[in-house]
């Protein structure tokens, strides 16, 4: 860490605009034109020049559309898969199978929670969601289950218990313990308790504070249990991609633990098939036409794909220059970013004891989050694991893992809008809207788990 941290006007302004950025989300208020306000005035301060701010303005928004270039192109080629899906009537068909399986929205929530997991646990959560998403999805919404609570269970599943405790991959808690000069084997046998007490509050709050209206959005039903929007037959086009489609998905998966593919490259390989399979679905079933149903699906679905994503790029435009985007936007050379720079302040600022340290860990891997990027606060959360376990005596592990569970869940996509964006894609719903709602389950995960972590401290 540094030796000192330097507070300016900069460091001042961007906090207040976090602040304010967050007042807003809580009132359920958009946030794109709060952000557009606060980077032309960061601009203006750290450049000197209004000029600078206006130049700050587009080239914040530039680098947000850059980094978020992926997920578009990843959410863009699944919608183009699932709108010729729908049009062969092949999801009809993926669908019958799940009936008898997903009969409540209330059981279906959890079955696609459950899914998310165990996916995300391998392969990480981001192909995992183009994969549940591309399969499971449209059997939860055929169940009565509303898109907005099927967004939540595979977020708070996936990026947020999965991806925080890492169990089998590894990476979260290899750069803690790095960072830490600790074992990775420690994180996660010392840690364990606070990734199931995090994983457990979070996932059970989410469900009981929403029961009422998941079990509420149940669609009617034929009582005599027939499904009429089902067709007698269908073409050997749908029957061929129906079958293709989970079978490939399924060899992605094969393909990825062999190779121990993940992040990036396994993201590559959902994305790609799923536009080989919409040329082939397309090409079976249109024949002639199928140069121009191709194009169309794809046009839409980008068209969808920038569409979710328009008012978030904004709003990710000003997270990013409170991290190391700050470099590439405003030209500040060596700068780890202003949140980055606070939570150092924070750590040095605070009296210590074990419980003020467990509290610091917490808060500072939650400022760390907010730039977008969960893993990006690791190395700071773990060499401050470090200090506060030398100057209090706390367990090293522990803190790394406070830590580690703070940057995650906030930055690795359930609480910061951007992060949110591959699920609420999927789904069709609105990001801002999704992290309001899982924003009070895992507040009351992150109360819960600082009991656990001071218990454990003062064993």
């Amino acid at each position: 860490m540094p030796d000192a941290i330097l507070i300016t006007p900069l460091h001042i302004l961007y906090l207040i605009g976090v602040l304010v950025i967050l007042g807003v989300m809580i009132l359920r208020k958009d946030t794109p034109a709060v952000c557009i306000a606060f980077l032309f005035l960061l601009g203006t301060v750290g450049l000197g020049s209004m000029a600078g701010g206006v130049q700050v303005v587009f080239r914040a928004i530039l680098y947000a559309a850059v980094q978020f270039m992926e997920i578009i192109a990843t959410i863009a080629l699944v919608t183009a898969l699932s709108g010729c899906l729908s049009d062969l009537g092949s999801d009809r068909l993926l669908m019958a199978p799940m009936a008898g399986i997903m009969k409540t929205p209330a059981l279906t929530w959890w079955i696609l929670g459950f899914s998310m997991l165990l996916f995300s646990l391998f392969l990480w959560p981001s192909p995992s969601v183009a994969l549940v998403g591309a399969i499971m999805l449209p059997f939860a919404v055929k169940a009565g289950l509303n898109p907005l609570f099927a967004a939540m269970a595979m977020n708070l599943f996936g990026h947020g218990v999965a991806l925080s405790y890492d169990l089998v991959i590894q990476g979260a808690p290899a750069i803690s313990a790095g960072a830490a000069g600790i074992e990775t084997s420690a994180v996660l046998s010392e840690g364990k308790y606070l990734f199931w007490i995090m994983g457990g509050v979070t996932v059970l709050s989410a469900f009981l504070l929403n029961r009422k209206q998941i079990s509420a959005s149940a669609v009617p039903t034929d009582p005599q249990g027939r499904e009429g929007a089902v067709p007698a037959s269908f073409s050997p086009a749908a029957r061929i991609l129906a079958v293709l489609t989970p079978l490939a998905f399924l060899a992605d998966i094969l393909f990825m633990v062999l190779f121990h593919l993940s992040g990036s490259e396994a993201t590559s390989i959902v994305s790609g098939t799923a536009v080989i399979l919409m040329c082939v679905g397309a090409a079976a079933g249109f024949g002639k036409q199928c140069l121009e149903k191709i194009t169309s699906y794809l046009t839409d679905g980008f068209l969808f794909a920038v569409r979710i994503f328009a008012p978030v790029i904004v709003i990710g435009a000003f997270f990013f220059l409170g991290g190391e985007g700050i470099s590439s936007i405003m030209g500040i050379p060596e700068t780890s970013g202003i949140m980055t720079d606070w939570a150092v302040w924070l750590s040095r600022h605070v009296p210590l004891n074990r419980y003020a340290a467990a509290a610091l860990e917490l808060a500072v891997g939650a400022l760390t989050g907010l730039d977008g990027s969960g893993f990006s606060g690791l190395p700071l959360t773990g060499s401050l694991a470090a200090t506060f376990g030398s100057a209090t005596g706390a367990s090293v592990p522990i803190l790394a893992s406070l830590g580690q569970i703070a940057a995650i869940f906030v930055g690795g996509g359930t609480i910061v809008p951007w992060g949110l964006i591959p699920v609420a894609a999927i789904c069709g719903v609105s990001p801002l809207k999704l992290a309001r709602a899982n924003l009070l389950p895992v507040f009351l995960g992150f109360a819960a788990v600082f009991v656990c972590a001071c218990v454990l401290l003062s064993s």
